[in-house]
């Protein structure tokens, strides 16, 4: 009996036609919207920028990790209380600590990508309004920018 129904679906999957597989791509002469070019205003990698140095102080100031509101040994809340319950012979003290120290190693990775994103951006920012200001230099007419309309004259 198996084997009709297995040939029957056979044959109708067959009358429906050959299946292709088809992927969701743009069209092959570009497609979207523009001329492709990415555009980012310094505005924008300030306000990213900021906002990693935000997540960052936040973070730093509020994860509970092995040296924030720590005791005189440098632990804070939680690892003080994984310490607790090691020391009354609680299975649980030691779980607990691993997960501080497992904590304590993803919270520090997250806080080393904010720094980095937030210096890159400031750094990006400032590299690229100091470039501005020297093309503005080169290119003016009585120390006045060309604008772009200007320009666009030249090469057509």
């Amino acid at each position: 009996m198996a084997w009709d129904e297995w040939e029957q679906l056979k044959a109708e999957a067959a009358q429906r036609g050959p299946t292709q597989m088809r992927l969701n791509q743009l069209p092959a002469e570009g497609g979207g919207s523009g001329d492709g070019d990415l555009v980012v205003n310094q505005n924008d990698l300030g306000a990213v920028g900021h906002d990693a140095f935000v997540l960052y102080e936040d973070l730093r100031k509020e994860a509970d990790i092995a040296g924030a509101s720590p005791n005189k040994e440098g632990a804070g809340s939680t690892a003080q209380a994984a310490a607790s319950l090691k020391s009354h012979n609680f299975a649980m003290g030691g779980a607990l600590e691993k997960t501080v120290e497992i904590w304590t190693s993803q919270v520090k990775s997250v806080l080393q990508a904010c720094a980095h994103i937030s210096n890159h951006l400031d750094y990006t920012k400032k590299l690229h309004a100091s470039d501005d200001a020297e093309i503005a230099a080169v290119v003016s007419r009585a120390g006045e920018a060309v604008s772009v309309s200007e320009l666009n004259r030249y090469f057509t």
